[in-house]
């Protein structure tokens, strides 16, 4: 970094330090096109393997149970190893996975493989979180955390919109393949990404004496900060709900409406894909009002989540045809605003040698609780009854979401003046461009 210009809160150049996020954020994109190509699919693939709505919904919560089972495990390798050496690993393992699907044959194949997926991507969203966090000054958290989670719905609708098309020319093995291989091309690239250095894990005792952390006191840092535990749990209210219409709108277009499977996935990658506007809205608006209201990050959750509500409340239960699609459309524009608020909370509140694991419970809880257990509830209740009973209790749980968000708000302040304030420090071993 010799004659570079390195700006105040910033570990590296401007240009070095937005090339890795670029990197984080195409790689988040193809993570969600290989983990989401299969919702446009399910007509293609029920008909082909002889499943059940339910049994579809358990090539979605496959990805979700690996992902809860080795999140935490690969976060602690994460903080206390290199954070994009394991990036790079983790996404040529879920790469490779994507294209062991095409070579399936049965439904107990296509789960095993989609269960592999989710083990590559179980320390991604952890370490990259922690590598966002500490790249960017924390005033410009909220905002990077909304546009690299705009690559989320981007990564979504492109990987709903692939599938149908792909699926419906090709067949739905092809569509597999195809999407494997641009993520394996940018982990290899990670392998030659910077890190900052690992952060000792360490606190100053009431005798003002530095103290090595024992895991008590680790487990103290999470259950000691309540603000983060009413995260934990917000989020995972909202995640049921993204998972649910990630998973199961396209199919609702289908049923509802009487859409061939591509007319339907292109509509709901519409909706879903209109988070790219609601992410980095979210973040911008977030750290602007922070600057004035130190809760503003999960007070903002709390009100996007119940204006979210209200959308899908009109959407579902009060409209129809035209006027029912333009509630939809501004409830994808909302769904997504709460993350980067949110997911910078996982970051403020914790010891900075411990960030990725902040992230990485909430991602087991999130996906426990909500992503890995929507495509099956809703793919129960329509089983039982029907689609639209099925996803008519979507907004209840995102008022749920609000309630738990503006809990947390109230311990916030007093959760960030607990935290250590730690300064991080850039590798220097390596060649930097």
């Amino acid at each position: 970094m010799k004659n570079k210009i390195i700006p105040p809160g910033y570990l590296y150049s401007k240009r070095y330090t937005n090339y890795v996020f670029i990197l984080l954020f195409l790689l988040y994109m193809f993570d969600y096109i290989d983990r989401m190509i299969v919702t446009s699919m399910f007509v293609h693939i029920e008909q082909d393997l002889g499943i059940t709505h339910t049994q579809s919904g358990l090539l979605v919560s496959a990805v979700y149970w690996s992902i809860v089972l080795l999140t935490f495990p690969v976060s602690i390798l994460v903080d206390r190893w290199n954070r994009t050496k394991t990036i790079g690993i983790m996404a040529a393992l879920w790469s490779i996975a994507t294209a062991l699907c095409a070579l399936t044959g049965n439904l107990i194949q296509l789960v095993f493989a989609r269960a592999l997926i989710g083990v590559g991507e179980a320390g991604y969203a952890p370490g990259g979180t922690a590598v966002i966090s500490g790249l960017y000054p924390e005033d410009k958290r909220s905002k990077m955390m909304g546009l690299w989670n705009a690559s989320i719905p981007l990564g979504t609708a492109i990987g709903v919109l692939l599938g149908g098309i792909i699926a419906a020319r090709l067949g739905w093995k092809h569509a597999f393949g195809i999407v494997a291989l641009p993520g394996f091309i940018v982990a290899v690239l990670f392998f030659f990404v910077k890190d900052y250095k690992t952060v000792d894990l360490s606190f100053t005792n009431s005798n003002n004496v530095k103290v090595k952390m024992k895991k008590k006191d680790m487990a103290r840092e999470f259950l000691s900060r309540p603000s983060l535990i009413f995260t934990y749990f917000g989020f995972a209210a909202v995640v049921f709900v993204t998972t649910s219409l990630i998973t199961w709108l396209s199919t609702y277009f289908n049923v509802t409406r009487g859409l061939s499977s591509e007319k339907a996935g292109t509509m709901a990658s519409a909706v879903m894909l209109l988070a790219i506007v609601g992410a980095p809205l979210g973040g911008i608006i977030t750290d602007r009002w922070r600057k004035s209201n130190i809760r503003a990050r999960l007070l903002f959750p709390t009100i996007s989540s119940l204006l979210t509500a209200l959308f899908l409340l009109v959407a579902l239960w009060l409209t129809s045809g035209t006027l029912q699609y333009v509630f939809f459309l501004l409830m994808g524009v909302t769904v997504a605003a709460f993350i980067p608020a949110a997911a910078a909370v996982t970051q403020d509140v914790i010891h900075a040698g411990m960030r990725a694991m902040s992230y990485a419970v909430a991602v087991v809880v999130q996906n426990l609780l909500g992503a890995s257990t929507a495509p099956l509830v809703i793919g129960r209740l329509y089983d039982l009854y029907d689609i639209e009973t099925a996803l008519a209790i979507l907004p209840f749980m995102l008022i749920l979401g609000a309630f738990l968000f503006y809990m947390g708000s109230r311990f916030y302040v007093r959760d960030l003046n607990k935290t250590a304030k730690i300064k991080l420090e850039a590798e220097t071993n390596n060649r930097m461009r």
